[in-house]
């Protein structure tokens, strides 16, 4: 018997020797945990410090186990590990203590409680996964107690409390604090930090929002473990215990909640500049140029130019949905109607319940508490609010196409003379309570006014940037984000038309011509080959005889291309590329009318090197980004410190070194300032500074048919550029142009940026001669280069006629001056 114990007790040896040399030859290397780091979500920011967006493949905020709070660490350790500060990896008594657990529980159908500690938990985590499998068990003890021989206690801790799984897409207790509670680790209450504890075991059933009493039972045995370790004294438990646990909204109330299409254009050049595992993993702290108050305040005044238009031009395009709208059935079918993407949160859904000759019975559905049953809430609709709701005439049958792009817009039938013309019973659609009058409110069943709505079908872009560094304060892509994506102002490629002409003048005037250059206005033939082109004015007619400014304001066709002419293509087109507003452009007249195509951001940009001096500007949304570690790794500043700013008080003051090109001399620069205050003075852009007693400079844009209205201005301390318009590039309508649509959208978002500002002037620059000339029924203060003919009495041009994109320069300009 002996010989034979012996014999099985070798053979049992060898077979575990063998069983654990085949456990252990593939195991992972677990060394690597000791320099560790998390996936984490990187976070962006508006230029208040105010957080915008989270980007994460999983919501992570890494935090050193120094910054994680002592109490939080010894919650997790007493719900999940009590002997972790003991054991080496794997806990004997803890295995015991489960498997006496597992025989008192056999027979009773509940699931066998586990006896992982913390080690175990990470290296089942990080390296063997999660299969309940017995191998997969050994496997996971051997790599515990192999990471406790190589980690620390504290950094084993670290990558523990970072990593686990608590629930609603939270990875790691910081991330967990802010969706559960919206606070940070070191504003948590103990009760708190005792509920964090109760999660990794099954973070889906001790939900607080749905399982609350079960949260709370667990949390309170947490607390019970936490004074058995000696964690918390019996009468902390007892106050904890006595907190109810109350989940918060996971968006923090200071987040910015406007500029998506600006954070979404963030992200795409985060992943451009770092790649898109950087970008969501790497826990990236991003600064950027936005300003919460102008970006709300733009979004604000885009909606309402869009709908202003809409109400003007676009009629009725009908209800939502249609539903059953009997006496009780309604309201769970209008529960079940979509909202539709971009419609504002201050609207609801209604159903029409009755429908009168003045006035219509509309119902709609108030969860003042979202965990109790919906409302039904009711009002009414009157006819005389309904003036601009006409109905739309849908094109002939076949034309659908041309009736789009036809030049008259969208038609419209006569205003509606009875309800019926608009609404129907069962019609779901958008509406606005209006507010009630607390008088009225007292009174028992009356209902509310209500106010019919429809999103605009016509689409916008603004952006708002610094004309000295480049930085984009406001950008709206469009009328909603939730509606659609697509950023308006950086990927929507237009023709801007008008606001294009700046560029072809300061053309001009950097060769030297004056802005009092006399410039023919009469009809012209240009031949192309596909016929003889006859561009026009706006307004129609020709004045003859004007000077450059007479025409800048009047935004004169027929000049323009004269200009161009004399001037040559070629060196517009250089201009265009310089100023960032068209690479490459083909080198046609037509182009110097705005028949290119270019973004709003570009326009901006390019309005951008006008007041700044000459200087090229480069557009940027992101300051700086800061790795997980609070390194700068990049900075859209590349500004030279020269000397050194940390050279100390001995080296004087430093000097920052601009590296930006000069695109233009000052002095022309500053003539097309001047030149473009006039349009805004007495020219086309009058309604940009209506009400404003400051200096302000810009230039309208309407295109061919009026598929696009522009407004591009300026003042010393902003460059804001506005375009409106239809996806599909149809017609606006007759006469509806950049100066009665952009221009006061312009003026809305311009009147937010400068808010208690002073206003101050356009500085000229060094070398400029200010000569005054009579303007109209004034005078104004025209700049000249030193040495040029102030009269103006020269003719640029004089009897031109034909000719080709270019040519005629030196012959033009033979005894100007």
């Amino acid at each position: 018997m002996v010989v034979l114990g012996a014999g099985l007790l070798v053979a049992g040896s060898v077979g575990g020797y063998g069983f654990y040399r085949v456990i252990v030859q593939d195991l992972p290397d677990y060394r690597w945990l000791a320099d560790y780091e998390p996936p984490q979500m990187s976070r962006i920011y508006a230029a208040d410090s105010r957080l915008m967006a989270e980007l994460a493949t999983e919501r992570r905020v890494f935090i050193p186990i120094e910054a994680i709070p002592r109490r939080l660490q010894q919650a997790f350790v007493s719900a999940e590990d009590q002997r972790f500060w003991e054991h080496h990896g794997v806990d004997p008594i803890g295995i015991l203590r489960a498997g006496l657990t597992a025989v008192e529980q056999m027979g009773s159908g509940r699931r066998m409680g586990g006896a992982s500690t913390i080690t175990q938990q990470v290296a089942k985590n990080m390296l063997v996964g999660a299969d309940r499998t017995f191998a997969r068990k050994i496997r996971e003890a051997i790599l515990a107690v192999r990471i406790e021989q190589t980690l620390s206690k504290e950094r084993i801790l670290e990558i523990y409390l970072n990593e686990i799984f608590l629930g609603q897409q939270a990875y790691g207790v910081a991330a967990a604090a802010q969706n559960y509670f919206g606070k940070s680790l070191d504003e948590l209450t103990l009760a708190e930090m005792a509920f964090l504890a109760v999660l990794p075991k099954a973070p889906n059933n001790y939900n607080p929002q749905r399982f609350a009493e079960a949260a709370r039972v667990r949390r309170d045995w947490v607390l019970d473990r936490m004074v058995e370790d000696g964690a918390i004294t019996a009468a902390e438990a007892t106050a904890a215990k006595a907190e109810p646990i109350l989940a918060r909204p996971q968006r923090r109330p200071d987040m910015v909640t406007a500029g998506q299409h600006f954070s979404e254009d963030v992200r795409r050049e985060l992943v451009q500049r770092f790649g898109a595992e950087q970008t969501t993993m790497g826990g990236l702290v991003v600064r950027t140029s936005l300003e919460p108050p102008l970006q709300a305040a733009a979004e604000r005044a885009l909606r309402d130019g869009l709908t202003a238009y809409d109400r003007r031009r676009g009629g009725w395009r009908g209800g939502v949905a249609r539903i059953a709208a009997g006496a009780t059935e309604w309201m769970p079918a209008l529960e079940a109607v979509t909202r539709p993407p971009g419609m504002a949160a201050e609207w609801r859904l209604a159903v029409t319940l009755e429908v009168r000759d003045r006035e219509a019975r509309l119902g709609w559905l108030e969860r003042p508490d979202p965990r109790a049953p919906a409302v039904a809430r009711t009002g009414t609709l009157g006819l005389e609010e309904l003036g601009w709701a006409r109905a739309v005439i849908p094109p002939p049958p076949g034309q659908a196409g041309v009736f789009q792009l036809a030049t008259q817009g969208t038609r419209l039938g006569a205003a509606p003379r009875r309800m019926g013309d608009v609404l129907e019973v069962g019609d779901v659609v958008m509406v606005e309570p209006a507010p009630v009058p607390a008088a009225q409110a007292a009174l028992a069943n009356r209902g509310v006014r209500v106010n019919l709505r429809q999103m605009p079908a016509a689409e916008g872009a603004i952006v708002a940037l610094d004309p000295n560094t480049g930085r984009v304060l406001a950008m709206v892509g469009g009328y909603s984000f939730e509606r659609s994506w697509f950023n308006r102002a950086t990927q929507a490629m237009r023709q801007p038309g008008s606001s294009f002409k700046p560029f072809v003048y300061i053309s001009a005037l950097s060769m030297g011509i004056p802005p009092n250059q006399m410039l023919l206005d009469e009809p012209i033939e240009i031949a192309t080959p596909q016929g003889l082109w006859r561009p026009a004015n706006y307004s129609g007619g020709a004045r003859g005889w004007v000077t450059m400014r007479q025409a800048m304001e009047a935004s004169l066709n027929m000049v323009t291309v004269r200009l161009a002419q004399h001037v040559g293509m070629e060196r517009i087109s250089q201009t265009v590329a310089d100023f960032g507003v068209i690479p490459n452009m083909p080198r046609y007249l037509a182009m110097a009318l705005g028949a290119g195509e270019t973004t709003p951001m570009r326009m901006a940009t390019g309005y951008a090197s006008f007041v700044n001096g000459g200087r090229a500007v480069t557009p940027t949304l992101i300051d700086s980004v800061q790795d997980r570690r609070g390194r700068v790794i990049w900075r859209a500043d590349a500004r030279q410190c020269e000397p050194a700013c940390d050279a100390g008080p001995d080296a004087g003051p430093p000097t920052l070194a601009g590296e930006r090109r000069q695109v233009v001399d000052p002095i022309a620069a500053y003539q097309m300032v001047s030149l473009l205050q006039g349009v805004v003075q007495r020219g086309t852009g009058t309604r940009a500074a209506t009400g404003m007693t400051r200096p302000i400079a810009g230039k309208t844009g309407t295109t061919d048919d009026y598929r696009d209205n522009w407004f591009v201005g300026f003042t010393p301390d902003i460059v804001i550029a506005v375009w409106l318009g239809y996806d599909d590039s149809r017609s606006l309508g007759p006469n509806e142009a950049g100066g009665s649509n952009a221009a006061p959208i312009f003026r809305e978002v311009l009147q937010a940026a400068l808010t208690d500002s002073p206003a101050v002037p356009f500085r000229a620059p060094p070398g400029v001669a200010l000569v005054r000339i009579a303007v109209g029924n004034g005078t104004i203060l025209e700049a000249f280069r030193p040495g040029t003919d102030t009269t103006g009495q020269r003719r640029l041009g004089e009897g031109a006629g034909g000719g080709g994109s270019g040519g005629g320069l030196d012959s033009a300009l033979g005894g100007l001056y």
